[in-house]
């Protein structure tokens, strides 16, 4: 297996590392003198989560109305890398229906706590795929083969668009899947992406999540002479595809670390109950999750796979179904904290 020589993430600039936030931030690393500020544009209505490196709000264009999302960057030192890699991926990037669309960054000075970094992102309002499998497995139910498909098909499609552009996700998971209240499929968190070269085809640095890390990927953790291509993101796929059958990733209950030595040991892990889904989806798992690298399909191969071609001509309806579930669980999920408040409150007064 060839191997590669050691590699520094994309956007970092050869200067150090510098911090920022309470220490502000390089204006070299990025040309932050260069950044408008966000309040001149956006005005933040509320919270919707948390990011890798800080939180994630809801933000009005205060011109035209428009909703998007802004990740705002904690204020801490020494992921500048992984930043500015997000931001000359985003900022590169053609769009595409599949990939969340990237909206600018902005640089807001504030004396008190530091500078804030601002990533303006498409906005996905359907949350997560974890989100959604989660609140069915919570109800006793489960996502529909059709509908697994069909959300496969998406991030197969933006997966294919990073590959085509020389991009390798890295952090492919449920949480990195979002929906938009249409039915829409989007990739989304580019902080450990890797960016090739035409001389560097593949990687030998380590990162991911530990439960849908590739068996190559933790490889190169472990032995510097490993290396790994754009087919780790299908092994991360195949996990994400047991995460939407079963509702959580394989080894999920066991420490994270321990996972990173199961993983390239144990066989290919399989979906709970194989035998009560049909054999598409399992084949289709078993090909994301060859242990050899060199022997797994890519993602354009996999998009001629007979559970993801189920999807193909009949995205609109799908699209309508996916919608009808999200909002179906988005007022669940209201009338669910209506009565958490009910209770809570009707106890505390009493």
């Amino acid at each position: 297996m060839a191997a590669c020589e050691n590699t520094i993430s994309p956007g970092a600039n050869g200067t150090g590392k510098p911090l920022y936030g309470l220490f502000q931030y390089s204006t070299n690393m990025i040309g932050l003198e260069s950044l408008a500020d966000p309040s001149d544009t956006w005005e933040i209505i509320e919270t919707i989560g948390k990011g890798t490196y800080g939180k994630v709000y809801k933000v009005a264009n205060k011109k035209d109305g428009s909703l998007a999302a802004v990740k705002i960057l904690d204020p801490i030192s020494d992921v500048d890398e992984e930043i500015e890699a997000e931001y000359n991926i985003l900022q590169f990037l053609p769009n595409h229906p599949n990939v969340v669309k990237f909206y600018g960054m902005f640089y807001k000075v504030d004396q008190y706590v530091g500078g804030q970094l601002w990533l303006v992102l498409e906005l996905c309002n359907g949350g997560s795929v974890t989100d959604l499998v989660k609140g069915l497995v919570k109800c006793g139910q489960r996502l529909d083969e059709a509908i697994i498909s069909y959300i496969l098909y998406g991030a197969l499609l933006g997966l294919q668009h990073l590959h085509n552009n020389r991009i390798i996700h890295r952090d492919v998971k449920g949480n990195n899947i979002l929906l938009t209240t249409e039915g829409g499929v989007k990739l989304v968190d580019f902080g450990v992406s890797a960016q090739l070269t035409s001389t560097r085809l593949r990687r030998n640095t380590s990162v991911g999540t530990p439960f849908w890390m590739a068996p190559e990927v933790i490889a190169c953790e472990q032995q510097y002479d490993y290396s790994y291509d754009a087919r780790c993101d299908v092994w991360s796929l195949g996990i994400t595809a047991i995460e939407l059958g079963d509702g959580e990733p394989p080894l999920f209950d066991m420490h994270p670390v321990k996972t990173l030595f199961k993983i390239p040991r144990n066989p290919p892990p399989t979906l709970l109950h194989p035998d009560k889904w049909c054999r598409g989806f399992n084949h289709f798992i078993s090909q994301c999750l060859i242990k050899d690298f060199e022997n797994r399909p890519s993602v354009t191969h996999l998009l001629e796979h007979p559970f993801i071609k189920q999807a193909h001509g009949k995205d609109m309806s799908l699209q309508k179904q996916l919608a009808d579930l999200i909002q179906a669980q988005q007022q669940l999920g209201s009338i669910t904290k209506t009565r958490y408040c009910a209770i809570h409150c009707s106890v505390a007064f009493n």
